[in-house]
């Protein structure tokens, strides 16, 4: 597989915006950092590197390790590399046909809902690239996370190659460290029991349909309609513009006993693992078409109970299927009146099964380094 005798040097796309950027802001750099750490498992790879694509300097405030991921710009990258990962940053056609002539292998890493955002762009007028569309048909393949199916059309009419299902990523080191800088927060942060009321809370982003609070908040207000003493607050997170810009959203609202009896509150964004610690007690989620993320896996390694719809993962946290609001209540009532009799039981049972997407969990390490190798035998494109 390796182009050297020491073994291939990949390289993984990000796009910084900030020096001193936060891991939090979305998931596209821990999904670089997660990746890295798989490769750099995988036999025939000498070395594993961020690369960034903007004009943003790279620093040491960084949070994450460099002298584990080195992080270089691309224009020192593109004489590294053998194989160049597109991940969170697109390189352009010249940068395409330089990597070409040096004999690397580029790949398309595909983790997000891009025919989502191309249909919205389209039909709300929404600008993302105009008239300056740049797709790029030079890949030599495309890695696709299984969550984001419903994007394969989109992306190998436009793109002119197969896609490939890749095994999706996680790892507890982020949330780990950043909870490691509040000593003052017991227990790691994880789940504990707690008596009387609970608090509720909704953490989709609101950016599009794929995640939005509207049937969380349905869920919560049908558990609600039959359990009010149990339920203290309902906090949807990422809805403070909608709450203040949106009159349908607030009309549709104000419909809501949990709402009118003022036991809902609309904030702005939080990062998660403080969120988690210091503000919540049970996370209701939904999605379309991306029934897998990291959200779902950051709270159920916690121990938090987690309702949700994601059918790739049916077996963590408390499942519902499809958009059953009524089986979401269920379930949601179910967590306020049982969890705490199991909640040590419940997260190490969510960590048991998260393992399966950890950086060093042998499938996982086994399916990346078989890609590697088939990539490494294929013609250049």
């Amino acid at each position: 597989m390796s182009s050297s005798k020491e073994g291939l040097s990949i390289g993984i796309t990000i796009g910084l915006h900030d020096a001193g950027e936060t891991m939090w802001n979305n998931g596209i750099k821990q999904n670089a950092v997660y990746l890295a750490l798989a490769l750099a498992r995988c036999p025939g790879v000498a070395r594993v590197m961020l690369v960034n694509t903007t004009v943003v300097p790279v620093t040491q405030s960084l949070p994450w390790d460099q002298q584990a991921l080195p992080t270089v710009p691309f224009d020192v990258a593109k004489d590294l590399v053998d194989v160049l990962i597109e991940l969170g940053g697109q390189i352009d056609a010249a940068a395409t046909d330089y990597l070409k002539q040096r004999g690397a292998r580029l790949v398309s890493y595909c983790c997000g809902s891009e025919y989502i955002l191309a249909t919205e762009a389209v039909l709300f007028r929404k600008r993302m690239w105009g008239s300056n569309l740049f797709v790029n048909q030079r890949y030599d393949d495309i890695w696709m996370i299984p969550q984001i199916e419903v994007n394969r059309g989109y992306l190998e009419v436009l793109r002119r190659q197969r896609a490939r299902v890749v095994p999706f990523v996680w790892s507890p080191m982020f949330l780990a460290s950043r909870l490691g800088e509040f000593p003052e927060i017991p227990h790691g942060g994880e789940y504990r029991p707690r008596v009387g009321a609970r608090r509720l809370s909704v953490l989709e982003p609101n950016i599009n349909v794929v995640k939005f609070c509207l049937y969380p908040v349905l869920i919560a207000e049908l558990a609600y309609r039959q359990r009010p003493e149990d339920i203290e607050l309902l906090q949807v997170c990422n809805a403070s513009a909608l709450a203040h810009d949106s009159p349908e959203f607030v009309s549709l609202m104000s419909q809501l006993d949990i709402v009118r009896q003022h036991k809902a509150v609309f904030t702005d964004r939080h990062e998660t693992p403080l969120f988690l610690a210091q503000n919540t007690d049970i996370v209701i989620s939904h999605q379309l078409e991306n029934p897998l993320n990291y959200l779902y896996l950051e709270v159920c390694w916690q121990g938090y109970p987690l309702i949700h719809n994601a059918s790739l993962c049916p077996d963590l946290g408390y499942y519902y299927e499809d958009s059953d609001v009524e089986e979401g209540a269920r379930r949601l009532i179910e967590a306020i009146a049982t969890h705490d009799n199991h909640a040590g039981w419940y997260r190490e049972r969510q960590r048991t099964l998260i393992a399966r997407y950890l950086p060093d969990h042998p499938q996982v390490v086994e399916s990346y380094a078989a890609l590697l190798d088939d990539l490494m035998r294929r013609p250049l494109r």
